[in-house]
């Protein structure tokens, strides 16, 4: 049995299955983020989130898979009975991007949909997360890089009903350096502002929050951006404050079997010390607070 401390994960997602009384904890194997090779994705199980057992394998990259390396921010989402992987992936030469899987539970193992990432191939893109707008219709929301674009960028892309392949073009949400708290990162020589793990989250009032990532005076940091319309496309206003500024990041949000709303994110962000934390959470309004 582990421990949260046991557990070296980055970009951690909890699904809760209530049929099974468990949560799967999804991430990337943080021994094997920033290196040229993945072995594939696992996941962890636990009751009451402080035990688990694991890692159990949920996606084991094919003969003929295109890519070969950061295998990151693993997330899985029911969509229409079925169990969806939204994962990122890159190979040399080829631009990061966001891949959809499909499995029959939240076990795995997970197969790709298509053959491709549904984000644009010329994109340097991470970090996929499913939204479902009022009408039913699904939504890939993801990060359009730093490292392109120097000022990192959040995107929203229509998918097919059946989450193959992308409907139409991206739609610029926001950029980086519109929240205030943001901070410019020079990284080996090159300069910008991040854009990491966009997390929608519906508020009971009705409006849309989402969370997002980047740096800021405390080291990796948790924002919020609000969506004035209630809709996907915004327009998104940046809140002064970041919701968290300890050097963790990373984050989504769920609810547990008993109701409780927690936070999810990875501290430290330095690479090996990264383990999942789980934090309550409440909401104020039109906004999220840590408690």
């Amino acid at each position: 049995m582990l421990k949260n401390t046991d557990i070296n994960i980055r970009d951690p997602f909890v699904l809760p299955v209530l049929a099974e009384k468990q949560y799967y904890l999804y991430g990337t194997t943080g021994s094997e983020t920033w290196t040229n090779f993945a072995s594939g994705l696992d996941h962890y199980t636990s009751t009451d989130l402080q035990n688990w057992e694991g890692p159990f394998p949920t996606f084991r990259p094919p003969a003929n898979f295109w890519s070969d390396r950061n295998f990151w921010a693993p997330e899985v989402h029911v969509y229409r009975e079925r169990f969806y992987l939204f994962a990122t992936f890159k190979a040399e030469g080829v631009c990061r991007g966001t891949q959809i899987l499909t499995a029959d539970g939240p076990q795995g193992p997970f197969l790709p949909v298509s053959e491709e990432p549904v984000t644009p191939r010329d994109w340097e893109c991470l970090d996929g997360t499913l939204f479902v707008d009022a009408n039913d219709q699904p939504w890939i929301v993801f990060c359009h890089e730093w490292v392109q674009v120097g000022d990192g960028e959040v995107c929203a892309l229509r998918l097919s009903d059946d989450l193959t392949s992308a409907v139409g073009q991206p739609h610029l949400l926001f950029r980086a350096s519109e929240a205030p708290w943001s901070q410019e990162i020079n990284s080996k020589g090159r300069k910008g502002y991040v854009t990491d793990g966009p997390a929608l989250h519906r508020l009971a009032n009705g409006e849309l929050i989402m969370l997002w990532s980047s740096f800021g005076a405390g080291g990796y940091t948790v924002g919020i951006a609000r969506s004035a319309s209630g809709d996907i496309l915004g327009p998104w206003q940046q809140m002064p404050k970041p919701l968290y500024a300890g050097d963790g990041g990373h984050c989504m949000v769920f609810h547990t079997f008993d109701g409780q709303l927690l936070l999810a994110f990875h501290r430290p962000n330095r690479t090996p010390d990264e383990r999942p934390q789980f934090v309550p959470l409440r909401e104020t309004g039109s906004l999220v607070e840590i408690i």
